[in-house]
């Protein structure tokens, strides 16, 4: 879908930001969904209100703290695809223009010099190793953040 949108839309990094963005919103508006309504429906949520708490002091003290964390692990995890999927879109001239340093522009521009192994070779080791970085972080995000794995 993003290649779609992107080639609907022409060539450059703005354009791929934007098409991967117009893909990946609604997994998180449904994360955040389902995670506002089951914090709702939980009894501290219920006695804020039955004491009177305006619905702002609910929102803000009570239900947006215990919905919110999932939505940044799943952002920090997915900041990797995001990566691979511009990385991509440039290898096939649809991501960064050829001017603009990019990494899948990088792989393009050394899958023709094979007796240059290196040319294709360190951009996707960088793709390798941020991606990989990301995906820790959400890792560990996860198990800070996640009371149930905490004290296990």
């Amino acid at each position: 879908l993003a290649m779609a949108i992107t080639a609907a839309l022409g060539p450059g990094l703005p354009h791929a930001m934007l098409a991967i963005v117009l893909v990946a919103w609604a997994e998180f508006s449904r994360l955040m969904r389902g995670q506002v309504l089951a914090a709702k429906a939980n009894d501290y949520v219920l006695a804020a209100r039955a004491l009177g708490a305006p619905a702002w002091r609910v929102l803000l003290r009570h239900v947006l703290p215990n919905a919110f964390p999932p939505v940044v692990v799943k952002g920090t995890l997915d900041i990797g695809n995001a990566i691979i999927l511009t990385a991509a879109l440039s290898f096939i001239g649809l991501g960064a223009i050829p001017p603009a340093p990019e990494w899948g522009a990088m792989i393009a521009a050394g899958q023709t010099k094979f007796e240059y192994w290196w040319v294709a070779t360190f951009p996707g080791l960088a793709i390798l190793s941020v991606v990989l970085g990301f995906n820790f972080l959400g890792d560990g995000l996860q198990d800070l953040l996640n009371p149930r794995l905490r004290d296990a």
